[in-house]
């Protein structure tokens, strides 16, 4: 789910599409816009790898049961899903509109909630499977913006999947976060106009001062994580999260 991401540059979930493609994975991506998942199958079947994408509204319970069916029709079987759908807006509770307030909530967590009611049945009757959801450090600290419903909807996905490993644990259902710090993908951009439009070179140096490695990740980063805990190799790990953000969280109360 979410393998497009952004039509242009490397975002989690282009990056994770084309690496576990180069690790032998079949690959049913979804997105929003289909432009941008079109243009990630084109780079995996470039390099000689399958890829097959269609367009799917993650909040949309209809589009997602189309989506994991035609998933099935194509290849039969789902080994690993990978829910990497997010988007931020700012905002406190006293000065955020209610429909912005839902509208997060449902991009941010409806959106694998959707994804696992329907795959999680499939997995069950293969055996096992494994599950990666893509949180963010701002469901962990405040990381200096104000967007409480992101931040609320990332920290609930983080306990949505633990909740969930625990339950489908012993049917080899494996569920794991990937957390991603401060990134720099070309989603990035959006971020800029959002908090710091007026000054877009002193956030952005303020958000890299921010990690002690003193540099913001990128998509590869995120992917490989996501690779690690759809592997074999991940096989005893469930119901945790791998955090991916340069020290971040270990340096911020």
């Amino acid at each position: 789910m979410g393998c497009g991401a952004v039509a242009q540059g490397w975002g989690n979930g282009r990056a994770s599409a084309v690496l576990m493609a180069r690790q032998g994975a079949k690959v049913f991506g979804t997105d929003l816009n289909i432009e941008n998942a079109r243009e990630t199958a084109r780079i995996i079947e470039e390099e000689g790898k399958v890829a097959t994408v269609t367009r799917c509204d993650c909040t949309d319970a209809d589009d997602v049961a189309k989506a994991v069916a035609a998933c099935m029709e194509t290849y039969g079987r789902i080994d690993i899903l990978m829910n990497n759908v997010g988007m931020s807006q700012p905002g406190s509770p006293v000065d955020m509109a209610e429909d912005v307030w839902d509208s997060q909530v449902e991009i941010n967590l409806k959106g694998a909630f959707l994804a696992c009611k329907h795959v999680i049945p499939i997995m069950r009757a293969q055996g096992g499977g494994s599950i990666i959801n893509v949180s963010s450090v701002a469901g962990m600290r405040y990381v200096g913006k104000p967007q409480v419903a992101y931040s609320a909807a990332k920290a609930g996905l983080i306990q949505f999947t633990k909740a969930t490993a625990v339950i489908y644990a012993a049917e080899g259902v494996r569920l794991n976060c990937v957390v991603p710090g401060l990134m720099q993908t070309p989603l990035l951009d959006n971020l800029v106009q959002k908090y710091a439009k007026d000054d877009p070179e002193a956030f952005l140096t303020r958000r890299s001062n921010q990690v002690p490695m003193k540099y913001m990740g990128s998509g590869w980063d995120t992917a490989h994580a996501a690779l690690f805990l759809a592997s074999d190799e991940s096989r005893y790990i469930t119901g945790t999260e791998i955090v991916v953000d340069g020290g971040l969280t270990a340096s911020t109360p």
